[in-house]
């Protein structure tokens, strides 16, 4: 289930999820294996037997990380297999899930126990979901939930299929989906944030709705926001 996508980084692919009017989309999550051997979960997916054993063959599990307030079904489930691991929210999931007792809040400046091996960006004022994108700079991977994605062009049928063309999920290259552009409402904010997001070193990238990308990270990426007319 777990594969390796570089130095110190797994990617697994999981169940499919449904969304608002039926939507489903595949999932994805990432394990990153931090210097002193302590695992970093991102984006986790529905908790198997299978790959419960394989995420602890290893390391520890120490960090869940909900990278926004829309990747949260699992997380829970991953709390209770391992009760010791801190458990991260992205702006404003504790109100979304006052259930679970996060112990920290993710910020635009990565906490001291990943520093220096992950960063990350709060991309703000979206009225979606508040993103943190995160760059794991010995693989030169960018880790995106839903900021950027892509689905096979047969994924939907229907009158589904003719909105996510519309909405380029199923475009033939990760885009940002054109909701959340128009959910932007302050895009000097996002200007601001997207300029730190291209100044990493990315060699890859990951989506949680997407086939990672092993190749052509920079320009992929500089493509996919040229539509906020970054200098």
């Amino acid at each position: 289930m777990l594969e390796e996508f570089g130095a110190e980084i797994w990617t697994a692919a999981g169940s499919d999820v449904t969304a608002a009017l039926g939507f489903h989309y595949p999932t994805r999550m990432a394990v990153i294996r931090l210097t002193n051997g302590d695992l970093f979960i991102w984006s986790p997916i529905a908790l198997t037997d299978r790959l419960r054993e394989e995420v602890d063959s290893l390391g520890r599990v120490r960090h869940l990380v909900a990278p926004n307030s829309l990747h949260h079904l699992f997380i829970g489930d991953w709390k209770r297999a391992y009760p010791d691991a801190y458990l991260y929210a992205a702006p404003g999931l504790r109100e979304k899930r006052r259930d679970i007792d996060f112990d920290h809040d993710l910020a635009n400046a990565p906490p001291p126990l990943w520093l220096g091996q992950i960063d990350q960006a709060l991309i703000p004022g979206n009225v979606i979901t508040t993103e943190i994108v995160f760059f794991h700079a010995k693989s030169g991977s960018v880790l995106f939930t839903d900021l950027l994605q892509q689905l096979p062009p047969n994924w939907f049928s229907g009158w589904r299929a003719v909105i996510a063309k519309w909405d380029l999920m199923v475009a033939s290259e990760p885009s940002v989906p054109r909701k959340f552009r128009l959910a932007f409402t302050d895009r000097n904010a996002a200007r601001a944030a997207i300029r730190q997001v291209l100044s990493w070193p990315a060699e890859k990238v990951l989506m949680a709705h997407g086939a990672p990308v092993s190749e052509g990270a920079g320009a992929l990426l500089r493509r996919a926001f040229r539509w906020l007319n970054i200098d």
